[in-house]
């Protein structure tokens, strides 16, 4: 008769890569204990990000794997999360609570930057992260139109700390909340940086595990100086995938290169259109194009996203399509690009603890 061994356990587990760590369990530390007991085994795995429903997938997949190891007869697979704190610009000090801040950005508006913040923030969210939204976009606040909150003021018991408001259950912040939707910001640089600051330092994020920042689109003084004072764990960018288009997400992937701020990767927006009618495959403003400049630029593709009506239509309504078509192809896009932003801010620098 075989005697099951721990040796014989963590060859297994070493045999066998999680594809969104590129690593196997043992190698990545992800193995926090491992009991034998006669024929019973029993291994707990703690992974650094958020695992949503695939704890299950994860757990039934190395169940599969260890029970072909000889001497096994019964297996459990306990899987937890432990969401870790990465570092920042060196000469910058991390926000009390908030474990992260991803900046979202791009070199030109009009590429659907901020549907692609708030529903990479929504799918952060329903996979088990707890996090906050910061609408950076001082001239065109959208998050609260976006999330449903608009009309809605922050409010604050000592005059001090602001209470940010709560959508989908993340915490949200927008200069959206403290003026009327029509009435147009006509603010030079240092009013924005102060309102910036305020926003982000003077309200009640409590202990969140990431924030999302909707960055302004452009690379001018507003974002160069947020760059500089915002300590951001990883930038990324979103282009369509037009030559126009990518010439300024190239010069928004240099600006945070400047400053040694990781690049987690580029999203494609826009890539493609389905007409809902026919079927017909139309690729508007080309196709691919943020794929080749990634390669290009030795940073990771992170995805692509349509030009589908329903990711307007349900943003417009305030119901980004992560929470209203939760197990529609579009939520899992946004889902799986959410999961490999995290695999790229594990790999971009060594935690914090």
């Amino acid at each position: 008769m075989t005697v099951l061994s721990q040796d014989r356990v963590i060859t297994a587990l070493k045999g066998w890569t999680e594809p969104y760590l590129g690593l196997d369990l043992v190698t990545a530390q992800a193995v926090r204990n491992v009991s034998i007991e006669g024929g019973t085994l029993v291994v707990e795995l703690e992974l650094g990000f958020p695992l949503g429903g695939y704890a299950q997938e994860l757990a039934a997949e190395v169940r599969r794997l260890l029970s072909a190891v000889a001497g096994v007869q019964k297996v459990e697979v306990k899987v937890s999360s432990r969401i870790l704190s990465h570092a920042v610009q060196r000469n910058l000090t991390p926000l009390p609570g908030v474990k992260n801040i991803i900046a979202v950005a791009s070199g030109k508006g009009g590429v659907g930057k901020s549907t692609v913040a708030v529903n990479l923030a929504l799918a952060l969210t329903s996979d088990g992260a707890r996090v906050g939204i910061l609408d950076a976009d001082i001239y065109g606040p959208s998050q609260p139109r976006m999330l449903g909150v608009a009309g809605k003021r922050p409010t604050s018991e000592d005059g001090k700390i602001i209470e940010p408001i709560a959508a989908f259950g993340m915490k949200v912040m927008s200069i959206g909340f403290m003026m009327n939707e029509e009435d147009p910001v006509v603010w030079r640089g240092p009013m924005v940086m102060g309102a910036l600051e305020q926003m982000m330092r003077d309200v009640r994020w409590g202990e969140i595990d990431v924030m999302v920042v909707d960055m302004p689109p452009g690379t001018g003084d507003t974002q160069l100086t947020m760059t500089q004072r915002v300590p951001l764990s990883g930038a990324v960018i979103v282009s369509t995938p037009q030559d126009i288009a990518l010439i300024d997400a190239r010069k928004g992937l240099a600006m945070f290169k400047k400053v040694n701020v990781p690049i987690l990767g580029i999203i494609e927006n826009m890539s493609t259109y389905i007409c809902p009618n026919c079927g017909h495959e139309e690729h508007i403003f080309g196709h691919g194009g943020a794929r080749l400049e990634a390669t290009r630029l030795a940073c990771e593709f992170l995805g692509e996203l349509p030009l589908d009506i329903a990711i307007r239509t349900t943003s417009d309504a305030g119901t980004p399509i992560v929470v209203s078509q939760p197990k529609g192809k579009h939520a899992e896009a946004y889902r799986r690009i959410a999961e490999r932003v995290w695999e790229k801010l594990q790999e971009a620098d060594q935690p914090r603890g």
